[in-house]
């Protein structure tokens, strides 16, 4: 049997420029083609650009657009290297921002649009950021008093633009004429390399706890390009985007994988709205769209889905954490995404380390990630000695290459925790390679379940559950148990007018799964605990459950 390592393909060439670069070559190329399409308006104050509800502009006007951005942070004195944080829901000024601060070397901060007081100010504090661009308000996210009420403890910050106001406008304007010799966009420009820090990403994923990782143009540029390659992408593509941009999905997948080849770039609403996302997909002719496993169920679960003409996807991406078979086999089968592929990675990877093609057959596409991404190492490991073991054997799945970050900002000691001296980024993601390469992830390691001695990964119990006709999505986790250290709780969310029991559910496995994969608790709810770009937060789903069976033990074992 061979060792579960893998390189990836190296006849494609990294792209060696900066993210300023690739956007004056989809210019250069494409001009007229769309480029930025947002359907809805992030206020009444913004520049002429706007058209009715939403913005539409060409790679030509997007490019002059963000020079204009460019121009007036230079005129605002911000300088290579600066930090400037982004806080605010997906709208056109967010894309107009990011690529504005990749022209003129400063370091984006993306702040999840979800965080309250303490976590903002941690994340401003941390990365040191000079400039905050905001939305004033979004649902029940008051940006403006949360900004006032931490900004005391921001020695750092000297100004805040809010999007829905004249800030905004000022901001432009400021720029407008602004240029001197050495000054201007592309002087700043010129001086830029493809290995110098352009984003830092607060990430606590299902953890908790906010680490910046510090991400480079080669770093993410090579990623879009290289998502983008593996969806097939050419400039007559129209990539539909509900997932959110201070996220890699959105920022790097979405905004960097369209410049590269300049598809076009299609943001359905602020933030997921699964009706929203149908009818761009639809009115927009779409033929990609992105999302993770609960978007798309949300979409298939739309009462206006039968309505939709969607015949115009071919591709699309599904990644976040793992896709149900089933849902995957609806998507191909009722949203014509064909060349469907499933991505896999980590914040700190740029994203993206592998990828499943479009021409992989269902199986591998529903029961993989794919393989590894060009220009990328990958080994899975095992988790207490280290060493790399068989294809076929479950392990830590690590990685290597130009994908992996520069390191945690500020943080010399965790970033030696996560990529170890050979440079392979630990995931703590458990995998099994076969023989041809296909990785498969099983869990966390830190999921895994050890019930009386015996592992059982989560993930494959929440496969067999999805079978269940009630069950709409399933979430299992481990819970302490006094006889076998730990036994399996099962969240589950069923369909409208369905009930579940234990005693049903344990009926339904009876004699299908193992024994010791039977769920021994059962709660039904409406939604689980998720991070802002759909990730399952199981700590915090088993704190909750924790509390749930000490306070109400009995009724923990009936549908709570």
């Amino acid at each position: 049997m061979a060792l579960a390592h893998d390189a990836g393909r190296t006849d494609l060439p990294l792209l060696d420029g900066t993210i300023g670069a690739a956007l004056d070559r989809a210019v250069a190329a494409h001009p007229e083609r769309d480029a930025l399409i947002v359907r809805h308006s992030a206020g009444e104050a913004s520049a002429e650009w706007r058209g009715g509800a939403g913005v539409r502009l060409s790679w030509s006007e997007l490019a002059n657009e963000v020079d204009r951005v460019a121009r007036g942070l230079l005129a605002r004195g911000a300088r290579v290297g600066d930090r400037l944080g982004i806080w605010s829901p997906n709208h056109a000024e967010w894309v107009l921002t990011q690529l504005a601060t990749a022209r003129i070397g400063v370091v984006l901060v993306t702040l999840n649009p979800a965080y309250r007081t303490h976590e903002v100010a941690y994340a401003l504090r941390r990365s040191g950021c000079r400039f905050l661009v905001a939305a004033s308000a979004f649902k029940t996210s008051d940006y403006r008093a949360m900004i006032e009420e931490v900004r005391p403890e921001l020695p750092a910050l000297e100004q805040v633009v809010l999007l829905d106001t004249d800030d905004w406008a000022a901001l432009v304007a400021d720029g407008d004429g602004f240029g001197s010799p050495g000054t201007t966009v592309a002087a700043v420009e010129a001086g830029l390399t493809a290995d110098d820090a352009i984003n830092i990403q607060f990430t606590s994923g299902t953890t908790g706890f906010p680490k910046g990782a510090t991400l480079s143009h080669r770093n993410i540029l090579n990623n879009g390009w290289f998502v983008g390659e593996g969806c097939r992408y050419t400039e007559v593509d129209r990539v539909c985007i509900p997932v959110p941009l201070y996220h890699c999905f959105g920022m790097v997948m979405g905004v960097l994988g369209c410049v590269t080849h300049a598809s076009a770039m299609v943001f359905p609403a602020p933030a997921f709205e699964p009706e929203a996302t149908l009818r761009a997909v639809e009115e927009e002719r779409c033929t990609s769209l992105y999302g993770v496993p609960t978007m798309f169920i949300a979409e298939l679960g739309d009462p206006t889905f039968a309505e939709r003409d969607l015949s115009s996807l071919r591709t699309g991406i599904m990644a976040g954490s793992p896709c149900p078979v089933e849902v995957m086999k609806r998507c191909i089968a009722e949203m014509h995404m064909d060349e469907v592929t499933i991505c896999y990675g980590m914040t700190e990877t740029s994203p993206v380390s592998t990828q499943t093609a479009a021409d992989d057959d269902l199986d591998r596409r529903v029961g993989s990630v794919g393989r590894v991404h060009p220009h990328v190492e990958i080994q899975v490991v095992d988790p207490e000695g280290g060493a790399v073991v068989e294809r076929g054997e479950t392990g830590e799945l690590c990685t290597r290459g130009y994908s992996v970050m520069l390191g945690y900002w500020d943080d010399e000691e965790r970033t030696a925790e996560a990529i170890d001296g050979d440079g392979w980024m630990h995931t703590g993601d458990l995998a099994v390679m076969d023989e041809a390469g296909y990785v498969n992830i099983v869990g966390r390691s830190k999921d895994m379940v050890i019930r009386g001695g015996e592992n059982i990964y989560p993930r494959e119990v929440e496969e067999f559950l999805y079978t269940h006709p009630d069950v709409v999505d399933v979430q299992v986790i481990g819970v302490p148990d006094e006889r076998y250290g730990e036994e399996l709780m099962a969240w589950v969310t069923l369909r409208d007018g369905a009930s579940l029991t234990l005693d049903g559910l344990r009926e339904f496995c009876a004699g299908r799964i193992a024994h010791q994969k039977v769920p021994r608790y059962l709660h039904v709810v409406d939604e689980f605990p998720m991070t802002v770009t759909g990730k399952v937060q199981k700590y915090l789903m088993r704190e909750r459950s924790i509390e749930m069976l000490g306070l109400e033990s009995a009724a923990a074992t009936e549908t709570a």
